[in-house]
């Protein structure tokens, strides 16, 4: 067997750009570079990954001059949790390639003239603003350079692994082997201390930088203890244990952080990736613009007195939470679109506010997660929609409504479409509740739905809004929506790559007259498109 080929170090390579999903962009000898986690104006040295064509792709092992134009990231996990990529770019520079980047996914991916593009709409809020977040429990928490460095194996307590301790009582108390920690923030005072490694990593020092890309796990040696956090970007069976995050208020760390301390004291077990076994899986917080807080905590079916008792402790410990939910799932994969909530406590959902409307939002609903710029991202579906009170609107993706009924009152009727039935059955709620009479909500896979039944039942559409998943658009969907005749297209997005896709097949009957994005998550890659299509005038 042939050695495999080395690939390269590149030194002293200066960053030029920013690319599709984030990746920095520097040329080498006429080949184009992505590198992950770069700013323009930073001159590093890249281990190659991969090499192609007309392409590389690699890591950084050192930087050597940072930009001038960093900023200093605020979060004491940044470099190495993979949410925020962008905090050490300052926020204008972060609305500057997120617009660069849908314009050139729809011009180069899909082809497409654009008419009018609007100005990138900032959010207002660029902490705190996020009202969901979703962590993860695992046996196997990714260990830091500096941890491993250090020996740091502490956080697992002795016995862990064994299940719950007998006689265990529901009362917080200190977890072995961390009594000394100090808390991240006055507001977690419970919490574990700091992990090592990105708190002290400065961004405008050169050196080599902290997390998954400049170092690996330590092997072999002790096996490093449990963490409830995020996973870590491209590795299924490793969580970073957070201690504080920045994207959403409280009471979304003390939650977590008290969740973390209640289960380490009474070595609960966590989820095991590899093995398929174990108890605690995921925990989802949300918090509404009206300050009403919903947890749904997801387990195995093992230990059912022990979950009882974790929510109760939930409960007494959180009297803040309005709306308390258990998932049991034990399939392989974490998701829970299919799985059934059980109500533990207090009101069955919690209630967001926009612009007069109130929306009911549970445990498995989609609802745009920045709640202040959503007002400002449905008022721009509202202008480009341009009613004037007797269009027939589909609205595809309608989740529990909030575009449908929002579009209400301007339209003779609005018929919206969800493949999830209990987010249709808040839909309906939804409508109910806000005096809306002229909504109708259906429950199925929109490419089975969208059909010329549907258009002889429900009339064709003279507008279609369509807000889809990243996945963007089935093409039976995209074609269905070509035979509807719907004088004009809005379509949002949170990923232009795949919203360019569709558009590419739709120009054969509708141009692109105008574009708005709008940043709905701060300090990431992600940005969501507003696109308006105008139906071609037929010939003859």
């Amino acid at each position: 067997m042939g050695r495999k080929k080395q690939l390269p170090v590149l030194r002293g390579v200066t960053i030029t750009d920013i690319g599709s999903e984030g990746n920095a962009i520097a040329k080498v000898d006429e080949m184009v570079l992505f590198v992950p986690g770069m700013i323009p104006g930073d001159v590093v040295d890249v281990r190659v990954t991969k090499k192609k064509k007309r392409y590389m792709e690699g890591v950084v092992l050192d930087v050597v001059t940072p930009s001038p134009g960093r900023a200093k990231p605020a979060c004491m996990h940044f470099g190495v949790c993979g949410g925020c990529r962008w905090q050490h770019l300052p926020y204008e520079k972060q609305l500057f390639y997120k617009a660069k980047q849908v314009t050139d996914n729809l011009t180069r991916i899909g082809h497409i003239t654009i008419g009018q593009v609007d100005p990138i709409l900032g959010s207002e809020k660029i902490y705190g603003y996020r009202n969901k977040l979703e962590f993860t429990f695992s046996e196997r928490r990714w260990m830091t350079r500096e941890e491993i460095n250090a020996g740091d194996f502490t956080r697992q307590p002795a016995g862990h692994s064994g299940g719950p301790s007998s006689g265990s009582q529901t009362a917080p108390g200190p977890v072995a082997g961390n009594q000394a920690a100090t808390a991240s923030s006055s507001e977690n005072k419970s919490a574990p201390g700091p992990t090592p490694g990105p708190a002290s990593w400065d961004p405008a020092a050169p050196g080599p930088l902290p997390g998954p890309s400049s170092g690996s796990q330590a092997s072999p040696g002790p096996t490093p203890g449990p963490a409830l956090g995020f996973h870590i970007p491209g590795i299924f069976d490793k969580v970073l244990d957070i201690n504080e995050c920045l994207l959403m208020p409280e009471p979304a760390d003390s939650i977590r952080n008290e969740v973390r301390r209640y289960a380490l004291e009474k070595r609960l077990p966590f989820y095991d990736f590899r093995e398929h076994r174990g108890f605690l899986r995921n925990m989802i917080v949300r918090k509404s613009s009206t300050g009403e807080v919903m947890v749904v905590l997801v387990t195995t079916d093992a230990f059912p007195a022990e979950r009882d008792r974790l929510l109760q402790f939930l409960t007494e410990r959180f009297p803040e939470i309005t709306s308390l939910y258990s998932i049991i799932n034990t399939k392989r994969n974490d998701s829970i679109a299919d799985l059934l909530p059980v109500h533990v406590a207090g009101r069955m959902y919690i209630t967001e506010v926009m612009d007069g409307l109130r929306f009911r939002v549970g445990p498995k609903s989609f609802y745009q997660t920045n709640s202040g710029q959503a007002v400002r991202l449905y008022g721009i579906v509202r202008e480009f929609a341009q009613l004037t009170g007797n269009e027939n609107v589909y609205d595809l993706y309608t989740g529990t409504g909030t575009i449908a009924c929002y579009l209400a009152s301007q339209a003779a009727g609005v018929t919206g479409i969800e493949y999830i039935e209990e987010a249709v059955a808040d839909a309906r709620v939804n409508a109910a509740e806000n005096g809306i009479s002229n909504a109708f909500f259906i429950a199925g896979d929109i490419k089975d739905t969208l059909t010329d039944d549907l258009f002889r039942k429900r009339g064709k559409p003279d507008v279609i809004i369509t807000d889809p998943p990243r996945a963007g658009m089935h093409t039976d969907v995209v074609t269905a929506m070509l035979r509807s005749d719907a004088e004009r297209i809005v379509y949002v997005s949170c990923n232009p790559a795949t919203q360019a896709r569709d558009i590419e097949i739709l120009s054969a009957a509708y141009d692109v007259v105008r574009i708005a994005p709008v940043d709905m998550f701060p300090h990431t890659f992600h940005v969501e498109n507003v696109a308006l299509l105008v139906r071609r005038t037929k010939a003859g």
